[in-house]
């Protein structure tokens, strides 16, 4: 049986309507908040991998610009997904949620075996984070309704790549709730 974590990355202030504001990203509010409230009810972790990023220093804003830069709101999880003290929040410099941070150690220590990967953008930081797990050993589920990017090609282009690149399981969000 699997044991899940569900990772949500970069479901923040900025990304959503901040300095790089995703409309697309608006849309998956609703199915993340109830993702997250079934993984809670069933103790599957909620893990919240977010941008934190050190201004004038990070090569990421050099490309993009500043956004989700450490301490400021522009950095905070979007309200609507009420972040739980039993919630875990690992701050990132990077695309990938696993590289310079805690991640990897505290899905080991969880006992995680599967991640489900959401949040922005399918074909950057959800991409990165997910090859990482791959890397690392994990199984990888994304529910398709709990991810988005700028645009829909790069939402399918993200899909298609988690299936043909890690074998991910690209599946419905009320299939995966079942499951936990």
């Amino acid at each position: 049986m699997a044991k899940y974590a569900v990772i949500v990355v970069d479901m923040l202030n900025d990304f959503v309507t901040g300095a790089l504001a995703c409309e697309r990203g608006q849309a998956i509010v609703p199915d993340l908040v109830t993702l997250c409230d079934a993984a809670r009810e069933k103790n599957v972790p909620v893990i919240f991998s977010n941008d934190a990023h050190i201004k004038g220093v990070d090569k990421e804003l050099q490309f993009w610009g500043d956004h989700a830069i450490a301490g400021t709101e522009g950095a905070q999880v979007i309200p609507e997904l009420k972040v739980s003290d039993k919630d875990f929040v690992v701050p990132k410099r990077h695309y990938s949620g696993f590289f310079g941070t805690d991640l990897n150690n505290l899905l080991k220590d969880l006992g995680v075996d599967t991640v489900v990967i959401t949040g922005l953008h399918a074909h950057m930081c959800c991409r990165h984070t997910a090859a990482d797990a791959y890397q690392n050993g994990y199984d990888v589920v994304v529910p398709e309704e709990t991810t988005n990017s700028f645009t829909e090609e790069d939402y399918l282009y993200g899909l298609k790549y988690f299936k043909e690149t890690y074998g991910a399981d690209v599946c419905k969000m009320a299939d995966l709730i079942a499951k936990f």
